[in-house]
This record gives structure tokens, sequence and C-alpha cells, in this order.
């Protein structure tokens, strides 16, 4: 498989905000492919150390293959973020002088029909960033009740048509299970009467359906009130967030932890990425990144 065209976002912002210098031990909750750790390594070399960790086998692959240069200083772990204090314990390390997240969906997850992740190309209604396990969203459309998947996909997707879309799906269902990613495109652009134009109708369902199966906020969360024990005094905690959603736990967290008196946020306001990234990456344009320092002595 040739490897992926993979533009990492705000790699320039990341890099200034994480504080980096060589010899650091840095680590990478969503290695993904290895776009952000590629240039970390540049910059904590040498004798910087880099665990990387991501719950999608297939693009580890990729990263392995793009870091092997600096194979003596990486570990990467198939395995999810919020085993870091496991993974860490395994590498021998206590802490870590840098931790940072890309919480968006990669392009090869995007560009693969049978992950499921998209409407554009139809396959298999799959949407699990882990497939070694797990419940997939075709079966989670075949369990939950009709007032479960309004909440969803109210709450995870924002959607103001969620009480119809739940209903036109729970329809559906009844007659044959929706298996498919073009099946539930169709399903949910039939329910939805008006959408802005400049995004496809299913756009917020397929969104909800995906932090359903993963359960995104709720690991991000976890991990996130874990960073104290995993980021030594001086360290810096970075996320990189891709909706408003995922920004709203990452700010009610960096504010608790500022408040508590042990960690200084470091960006008051989110940063967004620069009107030239925006032009060669439209990806980048609903990207925001938040940064924290713990408090102490420099590492």
């Amino acid at each position: 498989m040739a490897e992926p065209e993979h533009r990492p976002v705000m790699v320039r912002e990341l890099l200034e905000l994480l504080g980096l210098r060589p010899g650091l031990v840095v680590l990478d909750c969503t290695v993904g492919l290895g776009g952000h750790a590629a240039e970390v390594l540049r910059r904590i070399s040498p004798g910087g150390k880099l665990i990387g960790i991501d719950c999608d086998e297939e693009g580890l692959k990729v990263a392995r293959k793009r870091l092997e240069r600096w194979r003596e200083c990486v570990f990467l772990f198939h395995a999810s973020f919020t085993e870091s204090p496991k993974v860490l314990g395994e590498v021998g390390f206590k802490g870590v002088g840098a931790m940072y997240f890309d919480l968006g969906v990669s392009s090869m997850q995007l560009e693969t029909p049978e992950r499921g992740f998209s409407f554009r190309s139809d396959g298999p209604l799959d949407m699990r960033m882990d497939q070694s396990g797990g419940v997939s969203a075709a079966d989670l459309l075949t369990k939950m009740s009709e007032r479960d998947l309004e909440r969803v996909i109210k709450d995870y997707g924002e959607e103001r048509w969620a009480r119809r879309i739940a209903r036109a799906l729970v329809e559906a269902r009844r007659r044959s299970p929706i298996r498919t990613t073009g099946e539930l495109a169709e399903i949910v652009s039939g329910a939805v009467k008006r959408w802005p134009k400049r995004i496809h109708p299913a756009t917020r369902t397929f969104q909800a359906l995906r932090i359903a199966v993963n359960d995104e906020l709720g690991n991000l969360s976890r991990v996130l009130r874990e960073a104290e024990g995993l980021v030594e005094a001086g360290g810096r905690l970075a996320v990189i967030s891709f909706h408003s959603l995922e920004d709203r736990v990452v700010k009610m967290d960096f504010k608790g932890k500022e408040k508590e008196g042990r960690w200084r946020v470091i960006t008051k306001k989110p940063v967004g990425p620069s009107e030239e990234e925006v032009r060669e990456n439209p990806r980048a344009r609903s990207a925001k990144l938040r940064v924290v320092r713990r408090e102490g002595e420099n590492v």
C-alpha cells in the first residue's frame, strides 16, 4: 500500500508552544500516520525520546515506516490513549516533558471506504478507530432505541433535526438493517429538509455516531484528568481539536487545572491555523490548539 498523503495540522504552532528541545521525552497520544511525530523528533534530537500511541493499527504501520530513521528513540504502541500510564510504565518512564493530542480523523481513515468514516464513498458502516474490538456504527444503529439515537445525534452532532433523523433511522431499520455509509447518508438526507449548502446533510449524524462508537469525549476527559501523573513539572500538555464538543472538554479541563493552581494556561484563547495553511489544507480550517504548562521547575 502506498503511503497516503497526510498533512499534519498546525505543526509550527504545536512545536513552538510545546517548548521542545533536544533530550526531551515526549508522549504523542494520537500518533496517527506520524506526521507530527516526525517534526517533534527533529526538535528533540539528539537524545530525545518519543512514545507514540494509537488505536488504529493500519495507521501505525505507516507511522513506523515514516519514523524509521529515528527507530532507536521511538516507541510505538497499538493502544488507546487512555492506556497512557500503562504504556509509560512499559517503557520505563515515570513522566514526560511534553504530551499532545491531534484528535482529527486521519486522511487514510477518511479515504478508506472500508473504515466507514465518510459518506463520500459507499462502504461498511464501521467507524471504529480500533478495528480489533468494540461495537460498529451498524451494530449501534441496530441496538439503540429511538430516544437514545435522538440524544446521541443531538448531543454529539449538535443536529437540530435529531428527532426527525432518529425516527427515520428506526423506520428504515424495521425494513432492513442499515449496513453501509451510503444507506445511512441517504436516510439522513431524506429526513433533513433544510441544511446549510456548504455541508452535506449527513455530516453531523456521521460525526455523532463516530463519537459514540469510540466514546471519544469520555476517553478524552479521562486521559486529561490523568495528565497530572503523566506530565512532569515544567512540562506542557497540548490538544488540537476539530469540533466544538472536543474543544469544550479541553477548555473546561484546562480551566479547572489552572484554578487548582498546579497548571497555567498558555493559550488564553485557542490558537487557530494560519490563512496560508487553510488555503493549502482546507482540513485545517476547524482546528483549535490549546496548551497548558504544569507548574514547577523545568524538566
